[in-house]
Order: structure tokens, then sequence, then C-alpha cells
């Protein structure tokens, strides 16, 4: 699929009762490989999203299928196809509590949990901040590349290039003697501010990043928050962020590369 294949998206994801998620989607569109099935009447019966990470790696997320195609085998139509299409890379995804059994029976393994923290962020009454903060300047470009290389095991800069370009706010995190230790994007998805992806060195640092990110936001913050930082989630409920969406961390075909203890949050489900 391409970007003029939007409209037809955000109908599918309707149907499904999913927001239209536009600018997501866009993302996808431009960044990723998007496959889907024509509907003959009109539109699409369903979608899938894959994002490779070199031959190594690759994540699978927006698999759709329309309503009245339910149960009619195209969800695990598209899943197969992109598993053939990354064959041999670890594969990787997010699952919702209706497409577990699916990703099971086709030989995901459940790793972790991602949930949906969202709403108005209330500060805290700190007088410092934990991490200092700043703006992402064009020098800081080479190193964020690094660490999230480290961090994520595998180079996705062919995406965080993108998603840089239409974020709100990039962000870079510092120890007290200048040194970057973490960064975040944050970029709009529907009404929400999406924090992702959300990169530091330790949970004080998370927290630094989010703080300022919400930062005179007006409208809901929201951060998918993997479940293995439960001190991070409960700092963000604390704040405000209601625990609003679950799904499964799932991945076929090996382990995750990366020291993914510094992985706080997703760019999004479907991308990792």
């Amino acid at each position: 699929m391409r970007e003029s294949d939007l409209t037809a998206c955000g109908v599918l994801a309707a149907d499904r009762g999913w927001p239209p998620e536009q600018n997501k989607w866009r993302l996808l569109l431009g960044a990723c490989e998007a496959y889907g099935i024509d509907d003959p009447a009109d539109g699409l019966a369903a979608t899938i999203v894959l994002t490779r990470y070199g031959r190594q790696l690759a994540s699978v997320g927006m698999m759709l299928v329309a309503s009245r195609f339910g149960r009619a085998g195209l969800g695990s139509r598209v899943l197969v196809h992109v598993l053939g299409l990354a064959d041999p890379a670890v594969v990787y995804l997010a699952a919702t509590s209706y497409s577990r059994a699916l990703c099971e029976d086709l030989g995901f393994r459940a790793i972790d949990t991602v949930d949906r923290h969202a709403g108005q962020f209330v500060p805290e009454r700190r007088a410092e901040p934990l991490s200092r903060v700043r703006p992402v300047a064009n020098c800081d470009l080479s190193y964020l590349a690094a660490v999230d290389l480290r961090v994520f095991g595998a180079d996705r800069w062919p995406l965080l290039t993108p998603l840089f370009g239409v974020a709100e706010r990039a962000l870079v995190a510092e120890d007290q003697h200048g040194v970057p230790v973490g960064f975040a994007a944050c970029w709009r998805n529907e009404q929400d501010l999406v924090v992702g992806p959300l990169v530091g060195g330790s949970t004080a640092t998370a927290r630094s990043l989010v703080a300022a990110a919400a930062a005179g936001v007006g409208g809901p913050v929201r951060v998918d928050i993997r479940g293995c930082h439960a001190e991070l989630a409960r700092w963000a409920i604390s704040r405000g962020l209601i625990r609003c969406g679950h799904a499964t961390l799932m991945v076929r075909g090996g382990e995750l590369p990366g020291n993914r203890d510094e992985l706080f949050a997703p760019i999004c489900g479907a991308t990792g």
C-alpha cells in the first residue's frame, strides 16, 4: 500500500472501532512495508504493516480485518504473508487479546507487556528535574543514532528520521556533566501527544523526558510503557496518566537484540 491508501486505512480502522490515526498511518505507509487485501465491494478487507530493521530483526503491526470478513482467515493470511517476507529475521509484535492465540499458533511467545497510559499530565512540584532536558540539536543526531543502535540492537534510523521530521518535540536528556543519557520524540496521534520512542539509561531519565515532553501540553499525553518498567508506570499513574490499553509483546525466531532495559516505550505498537 501507499499513502494513497490512507483514507481506506482510516475507514477500515473505524470499522473495527479504532481511531483513524492518520499521522501514524502516514508515517507507516511512507517508511514501512504496508500490505492490504482489497474488498471486492470497495475499500480494504485487511491490512498489515512490516517494518524491517536490516535482515536480522523485523516488527509486525496494524493487523486489521474488516468486521464483515471476521473469522474468514484473512488475519492469518496477511500475518503468514509478512512472516514469509521477513524470514530469517527475528520478528516481534504487540498482540491484542484477539490476536494472541493466532500469534501463538504461528510460533510467537510472550516476553513482556506494553501498557498504554494516557491523560492530562500533572507536573511534579520539583525545583530541579532529575536530568537536564533540552531540544535535540543537529549535533546530537550521530549520538542518538549510536545510542539507539546500542539500546534497540538494530538500525532503526530510517524510521526515526521521518519521525523526527513530523515530531512536535525531540528531546535529549543530559547528566550533570552535560553527557547525553537518553532521548525521546513527541508526536501527535489524534488528540494525544505520544512520547515515543522513550530511551533512557534509568527510570529517572525517562521521568525527566516525559515531564519535559508534557510541559505546557493542553491535551492528553500518551506513553506506551513496557511492563518491565513498573516503576515508571506507577509514576505515570501518579501524574494523571491512566492505564487504558494493554498488549502482549511477543517474539518469534529468537531473542530481541540490544540493551532493552533502557527502552522504556516504543515509537508505537506497530514498530517497537
